[in-house]
């Protein structure tokens, strides 16, 4: 659903353009306001939230689609933990739907999907790991990467079930805005993949700002 915000980017405490290829991680305390901004149109922003206070506690996919039963993300969805709990509520929303089955690209996912010659292209879970890697304070592993969202991006489930990776539905100046319901990490990895028309085959910067 189709949602605009009040809030005005002037009135943020933090705001940083996050580079195709590069992650974002950065803790937004309860009642805090993260809006993920498309700047060009037909990025894909790979997202993982986690709770920031038991970082064992993450974004459920399985779990949020269930309780809101559709498995699109959206305007009034609020985004639920493995154990239950609400973490996030999207609150606007200007492109009108997110992906939260397709997963993440991965030097693995892009050897079997395209060829053998794509194994060493950047992925997102290669910026996940340099941003846990990067900042152990925050303690995360390894094995802390799963469920994630998809922000953006267009996967479309077909009538028998499957998934189907098409054009972005996006456009320069989309964004979606999310509040915080508790401490939560965020970690965001602006997809540079290049094989599929996730992102127009045209990886791009996305801005990040956050408002108390």
């Amino acid at each position: 659903m189709i949602t605009t915000s009040q809030l005005l980017e002037q009135d943020a405490i933090n705001r940083q353009v996050v580079d195709a290829g590069d992650y974002y991680l950065h803790v937004v305390k309860k009642g805090e306001t993260i809006r993920i901004l498309d700047l060009e149109g037909n990025q894909a922003a790979d997202t993982l939230f986690y709770n920031a206070n038991k970082p064992s506690e993450r974004y459920s996919a399985t779990d949020t689609i269930r309780e809101q039963g559709n498995v699109y993300l959206t305007t009034g969805t609020v985004l639920l933990s493995d154990e239950c709990n609400p973490m996030l509520k999207i609150v606007a929303d200007t492109c009108g739907r997110h992906d939260t089955v397709g997963g993440a690209c991965s030097c693995e996912s892009n050897t079997v999907r395209y060829s053998l010659d794509k194994k060493t292209m950047h992925a997102c879970r290669d910026s996940w790991l340099l941003a846990i890697n990067e900042q152990p304070e925050l303690g995360l592993s390894k094995k802390d990467i799963t469920h994630n969202i998809n922000f953006f991006m267009n996967v479309p489930v077909t009538n028998d079930g499957k998934l189907t990776f098409a054009d972005g539905i996006s456009g320069a100046g989309k964004y979606v805005e999310l509040e915080a319901l508790m401490d939560c990490i965020v970690l965001i990895s602006d997809c540079p993949q290049l094989n599929n028309p996730c992102n127009a085959y045209n990886p791009t910067p996305v801005e990040v700002l956050i408002w108390q």
